[in-house]
């Protein structure tokens, strides 16, 4: 028996997730270049900015640009 599509989940995250996994804070810290290699411990992790995904805003067509359109 099938589970309705309603009643599903989504799959994924919508929304950017405020806490990064310890693997995902040391990547972060080796691209910033705070991660020393042999002399850093993976234990107490300096903190680290989560960097949120921003969707663009649509371009506002033009009146030549309209204008153009139309004639095709």
């Amino acid at each position: 028996m099938s589970i309705d599509q309603s009643l599903k989940k989504p799959r994924g995250l919508v929304r950017t997730r405020n806490v990064l996994k310890r693997g995902e804070r040391i990547d972060q810290l080796i691209e910033e270049g705070r991660w020393v290699e042999g002399e850093s411990s993976s234990l107490g992790l300096p903190k680290t900015l989560v960097r949120k995904a921003v969707a663009g805003k649509k371009k506002k067509k033009t009146k030549t640009e309209e204008e153009t359109d139309s004639d095709e």
